[in-house]
């Protein structure tokens, strides 16, 4: 299937969706939440798919698939958790980290959950215990916000003059204020210069770019979150436009034109969502289903993007990289 037609495709489940309900009454309906976009979703549902194949389930032969996007707009996610309930969901499959997990659990404590999660779910209260979740949610847990120290002492190797490494931060997501503080002492130990902004809107993105330009960073780091995912391309071209080099969470953000990324491998912890929405789907309870964490980890350097910016990445930098984009 071409990506456009794909894409067309989980659009018209958005546009639609008592039609779509009504024509897969027969079959059970799992809810697909996101906090993130569908335009940066498709290789991640793929995956989702696979995995949910792997488990016997093929969409629209045995299952019918409700999508919902939230685009990084995290106030949505309420309205739709209560939307994917009405329409009778048997599972919810809730991914873009925490902000979907936790609408989805407020809206229901007996339909089954399978989530995606950034940081810790027992910290944010969606499992008791990562090896018996008890309630009714389990998940993949992405560690997509534990590397932030990591993605500072990378870029720190790449630019070590580096006067002042900008740090953006989406005040709305759970694991803000961690990141933060990871950070701060991650500085600290390399004696290295921060300024942190914050943003967890469009408009307090505008201000947050202004202000880093103001404090005249040099170098940027992107801190993991869904809405900075779904606005990548505003960011890569604010990085671009100051000739900043910068670090991002994902693989995809050096695919579009980043410069350097460290993070887990997305469409794996989406395959396994997939996997664990197969099992309950077939019976198993959320309770029952260690949460998995993810462990391949991905660091991607976009060589072209580098040139760009005038930078020689130094060859033991290189050597690390799982990745090289020419």
């Amino acid at each position: 299937m071409k990506r456009r037609d794909f894409v067309a495709g989980i659009g018209a489940a958005v546009a639609w969706p008592t039609a779509l309900a009504a024509q897969h009454s027969s079959l059970p309906i799992v809810g697909y939440m996101s906090s993130r976009s569908l335009r940066d979703s498709v290789p991640l549902v793929t995956a989702f798919r696979k995995g949910l194949a792997e488990a016997g389930f093929v969409e629209g032969q045995n299952v019918a698939i409700e999508y919902r996007w939230a685009e990084g707009q995290y106030d949505r996610l309420p309205a739709m958790a209560a939307e994917l309930v009405r329409l009778g969901s048997v599972l919810l499959v809730t991914t873009g980290g925490e902000p979907s997990a936790l609408a989805a659990k407020a809206a229901t404590s007996t339909i089954p959950i399978v989530f995606t999660t950034g940081g810790d779910p027992v910290k944010n209260g969606l499992v008791e215990s990562l090896n018996r979740p008890g309630g009714n949610a389990t998940g993949v847990s992405l560690l997509t916000t534990a590397p932030e120290s990591k993605r500072l002492g990378l870029l720190h190797e790449l630019v070590p003059g580096s006067k002042i490494v900008g740090v953006l931060i989406d005040p709305n997501y759970q694991e803000a204020e961690a990141q933060a503080k990871e950070v701060r002492e991650a500085a600290d130990k390399i004696n290295q210069r921060i300024e942190i902004a914050r943003a967890g809107n469009d408009g307090e993105l505008e201000v947050a770019f202004k202000a880093l330009a103001s404090a005249q960073t040099d170098s940027l780091l992107v801190c993991a979150d869904p809405f900075f995912d779904t606005r990548s391309e505003r960011i890569i071209g604010f990085a671009t436009q100051r000739r900043m080099p910068a670090v991002y969470q994902f693989r995809e953000y050096a695919v579009r034109g980043g410069l350097m990324s460290y993070g887990i491998s997305l469409p794996e912890g989406y395959r396994q969502v997939g996997i664990y929405a197969g099992q309950v789907l077939k019976g198993t309870k959320p309770a029952d289903l260690p949460i998995v964490q993810s462990i391949k980890f991905e660091f991607v350097i976009n060589l072209k993007a580098a040139k760009a910016l005038g930078l020689d990445v130094p060859p033991m930098l290189l050597a690390r990289a799982d990745e090289v984009i020419e």
